[in-house]
């Protein structure tokens, strides 16, 4: 079976916005990238809903990004996505 080949699309660099340059720095970065940092960050200070893992609890920073004080993962991607053009 051959090995399948990353998609271009997913692995090009992606622009932050002002907002998600906060969290993940300003450099343009894949998207593979982008969520590998957000989790670093969401570990880092603690932000992963004590109860309910799924979900992930909103700081100053990230706020503005989402829009609200908890996401789910899902949402999230999807949030992020609106940040990176």
């Amino acid at each position: 079976m051959a090995k399948r080949k990353p998609n271009a699309k997913f692995m090009a660099p992606m622009t932050p916005s002002a907002e998600l340059a906060e969290v993940i720095g300003a450099k343009a970065v894949p998207r593979t990238e982008v969520t590998k940092k957000i989790w670093a960050y969401i570990k880092k200070n603690g932000l992963q809903d004590k109860k309910n893992r799924r979900c992930i609890n909103a700081d100053a920073k990230l706020k503005p990004i989402f829009k609200k004080d908890q996401v789910t993962m899902f949402e999230m991607t999807k949030l992020i996505n609106k940040h990176l053009s």
